[in-house]
């Protein structure tokens, strides 16, 4: 598969490197493209611009900061049908509320004819790059949002590349919901709250 990446930091870098691990075409674009193909040099993969790598790519990875992402895309030509994956959180770190709720529905509105899937938001890039982990004798579970269920499973294979465990969590008007339960935990994390997994009792707990 080719695989895009609207940006070449961290997220980039760390699933594009599990990706061509895989015998996945990637190219990481940049707005410098020289630093594009620093992180590709390092990962093995191709480099170019942002419209390049838009281009290249059946699936795009978002990986700008979500303050800048929809008017970023909405500058790109992208195909019709091109799977976009949003790993974007905008979180207000002050407070950790979210600075901009509904970062994948507004993604889908700038760009209506391509399959947006929200995904890999839930952790850092260093947790991606340690792919893959066992927490409590199983998988990271990875949860997807998204309308089209052919996208979301071209996503879920990918997050299989990684040793994880893809958790299909509805359409994307859920998205919302994925980008709030980030800004959340990392508050509690950042403040000392504890971890947030003991929050939840496992399936089947009476």
């Amino acid at each position: 598969m080719r695989i895009g990446t609207v940006g070449n930091g961290g997220m980039a870098a760390a699933l594009g490197r599990h990706w061509v691990r895989a015998g996945h075409q990637v190219m990481i674009g940049g707005r410098d493209t020289g630093r594009a193909a620093e992180t590709a040099g390092r990962i093995g993969a191709a480099s170019g611009s942002l419209q390049e790598a838009t281009s290249y790519g059946e699936v795009v990875l978002l990986a700008v900061p979500a303050e800048v992402v929809v008017e970023t895309v909405a500058r790109l030509t992208i195909a019709p049908g091109t799977v976009l994956i949003d790993c974007t959180n905008a979180i207000e770190h002050s407070d950790f509320t979210l600075a901009h709720p509904a970062t994948a529905e507004a993604i889908r509105k700038a760009v209506p004819h391509a399959h947006v899937v929200k995904a890999f938001n839930l952790a850092a890039d260093t947790v991606w790059r340690a792919a893959p982990q066992v927490f409590e004798g199983g998988p990271l579970g990875v949860p997807l949002c998204g309308d089209e269920p052919a996208a979301v499973e071209c996503v879920a294979g990918l997050v299989r590349d990684l040793g994880c465990e893809p958790v299909p969590s509805g359409g994307l008007v859920r998205a919302a919901l994925l980008e709030a339960t980030a800004a959340f935990a990392i508050g509690i994390w950042v403040n000392g709250g504890g971890d947030v997994r003991g929050l939840f009792p496992p399936v089947g707990a009476a």
